[in-house]
């Protein structure tokens, strides 16, 4: 099964300042406006990847904080626009076999050749169900291995889309493993692409945040 986000239906969304929207700006940002129409696109996203998108869809992934599609508060936002919390995730559906879970949260409405890796974790043990607010950020010890994601930035980096650029989309993947990725010390999403084959993946889930600065 796979998963096509398409953001061509995307509306402007309602000026909120306390679920994931800044106040109102003097005007929109010249830069935002001249790339609008620049964005990576959905086809390079970890779900769409020829060895994830054949598993099944079967995790269910969520959190408190917002639904699916919803704007994330602006306390999720990178650091200079919001705290840059990551969010609380839940999730269920993790199928017999799996050995370990790795997460993977991507941008692809950047205006970029390849969406944004805003966080990669791997080495999740499967007898977790959760993450707390802000557990994946870089000083917090849990145990697990938080990768290198945009401009070589170590565990969550929240939302800075460009002003005026309009919304983008924040794709948390959850991925179920067959095995345990053999990776760096500070792995990338490069690493943990090539690492895996075809029976690697036993299934997927995903959960979709949004963001605008206007």
């Amino acid at each position: 099964m796979r998963i096509t986000l398409d953001s061509s239906g995307l509306s402007p969304l309602p000026l909120d300042s306390g679920l994931g929207q800044e106040p109102v700006a003097p005007r929109r940002h010249w830069l935002g406006r001249l790339l609008r129409g620049l964005r990576a696109g959905d086809g390079r996203l970890v779900i769409n990847h020829a060895l994830v998108m054949d598993a099944p869809a079967t995790l269910r992934l969520s959190s408190p904080a917002f639904t699916d599609g919803a704007r994330m508060p602006r306390r999720h936002a990178g650091g200079g626009v919001g705290d840059n919390l990551s969010p609380a995730l839940t999730w269920t559906g993790v199928p017999a076999g799996t050995a370990a879970l790795a997460l993977v949260m991507q941008d692809p409405d950047a205006p970029l050749p390849r969406p944004a890796t805003h966080l990669l974790a791997t080495g999740i043990a499967t007898s977790r169900k959760s993450f707390e607010e802000g557990e994946l950020c870089p000083q917090v010890g849990n145990g697990l291995t938080l990768g290198r994601g945009l401009f070589g930035r170590v565990g969550y980096a929240g939302p800075r889309p460009v002003r005026g650029h309009g919304p983008h989309r924040y794709v948390f993947q959850l991925l179920a493993l067959e095995h345990p990725l053999a990776l760096p010390e500070l792995p990338s999403l490069g690493d943990l692409l090539a690492a895996l084959t075809p029976q690697t993946v036993l299934a997927w889930g995903a959960l979709t945040g949004t963001y605008e600065r206007v």
